[in-house]
This record gives C-alpha cells, sequence and structure tokens, in this order.
C-alpha cells in the first residue's frame, strides 16, 4: 500500500452538497447522502439535475463533482472509476497513487488540480496546477504528461493525443467548480500558475485566442474578441483556449 494512504479511512466523506445527491452501494441499493455522510469503497456517487458535491479522502484528496455524474469509489484507497460526468479532482503530493479511470483510458492526479470529463467517446484532461498523467493501462508507453495550462481532449477508447493549452483564470472564472464555492486548497498554487500565463502573455510567448469551449463536450466556438470579457453566461465549464507560440 502507498504509505500515503496509512491510516487513512477507507470511505469518502461528503464536504459539500447541493441538491440532489445520492450514493449507491455494491448491491444497488440507492440512499440520500448529506453533509458527513460516509461512502464506501465499491460505491457509487451520483448527482441529479442541477447538484453537485464536494467528497473528500483524509487531508489528501478532494473532488467535487458537477451534475449529471457518477463516480465509484474504487477498492485501492485513491483509486476512482468516473462512469459519466465531469469532476474536479485535488490531490496532494503525498497522494502519489490517485487515479479517476474513465473508460480505457485514466488519468493520475497525484499532486495536481484538475477537471476530468467523461462520457461515451469523449475524454477531457484539464491542469490547473501540478503536474498530471493521461495514459491507457493497457498499451504500453500510451501515456503524455500533462502540465498546469494544458489540456487534453479525445477518445477514452482511441490513443491519447499531445496536450495544447488553455487560459485557466477563464476557466476559474467561469466553472461551477470554482464560483460560489469555498476556495480549493490548492488555490494558491493555482493563482501562481494564472500569474506565469498572464507573464508570458505579456511577452507573447503565450498568444490568446478566441476560440471557446461552452458546457461539456468537445464542441469548439469561434468567439468575438470583444465578447470574451463580457461577463459570461452561467455554464458548467467554460474553457478559453490559448496557442503557445515560443521563440
Amino acid at each position: 500500500m502507498n504509505p500515503a494512504w496509512a491510516g487513512l479511512p477507507g470511505e469518502l466523506r461528503v464536504t459539500q452538497l447541493a441538491h440532489d445527491v445520492q450514493a449507491i452501494d455494491a448491491s444497488g441499493k440507492a440512499r440520500p447522502v448529506s453533509i458527513n455522510t460516509t461512502i464506501a469503497p465499491g460505491s457509487t456517487i451520483r448527482t441529479g439535475n442541477d447538484s453537485r458535491v464536494e467528497v473528500s479522502l483524509g487531508d489528501e484528496i478532494a473532488i467535487r463533482l458537477a451534475a449529471n455524474t457518477a463516480l465509484t469509489l474504487g477498492a485501492k484507497p485513491g483509486t476512482f472509476d468516473l462512469k459519466e460526468g465531469a469532476v474536479l479532482g485535488q490531490a496532494s503530493k503525498q497522494a502519489r497513487g490517485a487515479k479517476i479511470s474513465l473508460g480505457s483510458t485514466a488519468a493520475a492526479i497525484g499532486g495536481a488540480t484538475a477537471m476530468i470529463e467523461h462520457y461515451p467517446g469523449i475524454c477531457k484532461f484539464l491542469v490547473l496546477e501540478g503536474t498530471g498523467r493521461l495514459y491507457r493501462p493497457a498499451h504500453v508507453g500510451d501515456s503524455v504528461l500533462v502540465g498546469p495550462g494544458q489540456m487534453v481532449i479525445g477518445n477514452p477508447n482511441a490513443p491519447v493525443s499531445d496536450p495544447v493549452d488553455f487560459d485557466i483564470a477563464r476557466f476559474i472564472a467561469t466553472s461551477r467548480f470554482i464560483v460560489d464555492l469555498p476556495a480549493l486548497r490548492s488555490q494558491g498554487s493555482i493563482t501562481a500558475e494564472i500569474q506565469k500565463q498572464q507573464r508570458e502573455k505579456s511577452k507573447k510567448t503565450l498568444i490568446g485566442t478566441n476560440l471557446v469551449i461552452y458546457g461539456g463536450g468537445t464542441l469548439v466556438s469561434l468567439v468575438d474578441p470583444a465578447k470574451l470579457n463580457a461577463a459570461p453566461a452561467p455554464k458548467e465549464k467554460q474553457e478559453r483556449g490559448s496557442n503557445r507560440v515560443r521563440e
């Protein structure tokens, strides 16, 4: 067992909650959850429409679930299976075994804060701070490291593609994983990465674009640059693309 898990409970604990959230045990029995409810390994957390929840494993891992999301807690501490939907996960550097499966693909998030999305034929992995890894466990060598301000979009059953850049500040300002919720434990590190991107923009080594992904999925929209600074409509997630141009 990873030493980071020594002494930690095997269950997740509900730390934040909004609207309809259920825990479904291994036998298929469902029950509503409330703050401080514990969720045993093998159980699935499912959120309803306009619902969200945050669960934690000690002080090492915290995961926020978007609406209409199903996440199963694995038997091994720190492992999860994202059946469908979107989550925002943060795991300390000690949580090296933290992993979220997305069908045939998996995301390792130990020492990082990342948004992970999974639907049939679609997976998305965005890193806000730290370094994560997206890989296919059954395919040796099919793996990519994803740094802060980078994302990978693709098919979980296809080879992993190279990461591209996105605007962290735009994500933080518009994501319902962040807006109107308590600050993330890693907020200081995320702020530092935002400032780093701003310095790169001022040096023209990072060039902003008018490409936006509204909500879930992979549809990229071309938007009037003047509208990018306008107050955005509430969305589950919005990411503004950036193209990195190195000197």
